[in-house]
Formats: structure tokens, sequence, C-alpha cells
């Protein structure tokens, strides 16, 4: 039977200040490519229009089941998730050096976003599961580290490392949740260290170009630098109140490259200035907040974990995004959640909102 509470208990707050945030970047993904409009084709803001409305009537539906039964399917889910990555890598689609979709016809699917969820509700049966009063130790942590590392490396491989980048953060957040010994936070980060050293011979050659481009982006202005510095100009002329919608030069004279995807926010900046982006700054904010005040109310570990993972989710791809637009972080492909033109990246985000409605609405049932 039916329960009336869910419908009473739905999360108006949470689903409407997502349509908000996407609502924007719609319009500012409009601004972006108008000078594209003359040149034929479904315009792109009407694409990921589409995709929104998609990513919205999934997240109904995840509401209408029970979350606690993905409880039984996490396991499932990843192992579909692990055979996708390694699909990718035998027949995907490559662009620029890179495979990373599989093409559906109508759809590329990019198997990386979708592992993103799977972790997350893997990551919150094991923690749910276990119980640990003085935190995890180093010997306890095998399992949730393989589990990690095999998306991680078959990431790696497409070549990808801004998403496992983000695979990473996502874990080590729900495990920083979950509670770790002194001994093994130490221990962890010096590991961090060793592999952060170790791991910098075994990335290719535009990945090492992308970090010492972050560090002097001015050596090579016209080359490799020429992204972050035209995303910086973008930023810093659109001044306080910015220069108007649809004013913005660096992106309709095409200065900007990618001004659809990583550097949409340059985009917005540029034509809202400090104002504009300051609003955008506190929905998101708000987002991240009210995402953990969902896991705080949780009836149960699972769900607490869960809405915690797509917080971490969430808060991961805001922070690295905007780090990289105005120069803070290296630039590495994440996009800017509910504002870079994507489709797998606004449904995968919208499932998550779907989970987070999922736990709110049944927070009063145990």
């Amino acid at each position: 039977m039916f329960d009336r509470r869910l419908v009473s208990n739905f999360d108006w707050v949470l689903f409407l200040t997502v349509l908000l945030i996407a609502g924007i970047g719609i319009t500012n993904l409009y601004s972006a490519t108008y000078s594209d409009h003359v040149s034929g084709g479904t315009p792109l803001y009407l694409k990921q229009l589409l995709w929104l409305a998609g990513g919205v009537l999934l997240a109904q539906l995840i509401c209408l089941f029970d979350y606690r039964h993905l409880e039984h399917f996490a396991i499932h889910i990843y192992g579909l998730s692990l055979v996708l990555l390694i699909y990718v890598l035998l027949i995907g689609r490559t662009t620029m050096g890179a495979t990373r979709w599989i093409h559906l016809g109508f759809f590329n699917l990019q198997p990386g976003e979708v592992i993103k969820i799977a972790m997350i509700l893997l990551l919150a049966k094991i923690f749910a599961e276990t119980t640990t009063p003085f935190g995890y130790s180093l010997s306890e942590l095998w399992q949730p580290a393989l589990l990690l590392l095999l998306p991680v490396l078959l990431i790696l491989k497409e070549p990808d490392l801004g998403t496992a980048m983000m695979v990473i953060f996502i874990s080590m957040t729900m495990l920083l949740f979950a509670g770790l010994k002194r001994s093994t936070l130490v221990g962890l980060m010096v590991l961090a260290g060793l592999v952060g050293v170790a791991g910098w011979f075994g990335l290719h050659d535009y990945q090492r170009a992308r970090i010492r481009t972050f560090l002097n982006p001015e050596a090579d202005p016209l080359g490799s630098g020429y992204h972050i510095i035209q995303s910086k100009i973008a930023v810093g002329s659109g001044g306080f109140f910015g220069k108007g919608f649809i004013q913005g030069t660096q992106s309709q004279l095409a200065f900007l490259p990618e001004r659809h995807t990583d550097f949409a926010f340059s985009v917005f900046a540029e034509e809202w200035g400090f104002a504009g982006s300051l609003v955008i700054l506190l929905l998101y904010l708000f987002l991240i907040v009210w995402s953990l005040y969902v896991a705080r109310r949780a009836a149960d570990k699972f769900g607490l974990f869960l809405a915690v993972g797509v917080a971490a989710m969430l808060f991961w791809h805001i922070v690295v995004n905007l780090g990289m637009v105005i120069g803070l972080l290296p630039v590495v492909g994440v996009p800017l959640p509910l504002f870079s033109y994507g489709g797998t990246s606004m449904v995968t985000t919208m499932i998550g909102v779907g989970l987070l409605m999922n736990v709110s609405m049944r927070r009063f049932m145990f």
C-alpha cells in the first residue's frame, strides 16, 4: 500500500533548488553557444534541457521505491559498472585521444560517471554494516581499498584523470565520515604523498603539461596555458555586475575554449560579474548544506552514508571545477554539476538528487 506520508514529505526545497541551478545553467549555455546557433542542428541548450527533463523523470522514478532495497543490489550495480568500464576500453568511442564513451546512437554513455553512483551505493552498504566505535584501522580497509582501486585503474587507463580523482575524493570523504583511527589517518596521508610522487611518472605527457601550466600558465600562453589564461580573463573582466547577457567578449568572440563544458562558469562570471557569481555560489552552498541536512535526518545508517556520498560528489565537482576556472587547480576536465553541458553528467547528478530525495522522503520510516 502506498504511504501518503511519502507525498507530504516530498523534499520540495531540494527539488526546486536543483531546478533553479539547472535553469540558470541552461540559460548560461544558451548565451555560451549563441554564436553557434546559426550553424544549424539542435542547439546545445535544447539538448541540455532534454537531458534535464529526462533526469527529473528518472529522479522521480527513483523516489517511488524504498532506497533500502538498493543495499541488496549495491554489489551488482558495482559489478555492472566495472563491466561497462572494461567494455569502453575494448570498443569504446575515442575522442581527443581518450576512450571514455560508449556510443548508444542517441546518447554517448560515460561509464566513469556511472561508477561514482555505484561506489557511493557500495561504500554506503559496507559502512552501514560495519561497526567501528574507535574508527577503522589500516588492516580493516583492505576491502574498500580494493573495491576503489579496480575502477580507478580502469578509468586511468582511458585516460581520465579528472574522473579518477573524483571517485577517490568521494570515497575518501565517505571513509572520513565513517571514522578513522588517528594512526590510520596519518598512514593514509603518508601513503597518499608517496603515491602522488610515484604517480607523477605514470602520468601522460599532456597531464604533466596541465600541472606545469597550473604552476606557470604564462610560460606557454598560446599553447597549454591558453585555456586557463582566457578563463581568468573572462572571470576578471566581468567586474562587479558583469557585461550583460550574451555580451561576454571572451565567449562570443570564441576566445574561451570549452565554454559550454569545463569553462561554463567563466562565461557566467563574465556576463554577470561578482554579484551573479556570488548568487550561484550561495545556491551551491545551500545545496550542499541541505544534502548534509538530509543525511542528518536519515532513518538508517545506509541512508545516512548514501546522502553523505551524494553530497561529497556534488561538493568535489563544484570545488574542483571552480578551482580550475580561476586558476587555483590544474585543468582536469571536471564538469560543474547542473551547469556544464553533458548528458551523462546531468543524468548522473539527477540520479544522485533522486537518491537524496528518496532518503529525505523516508526519514520517518524505521
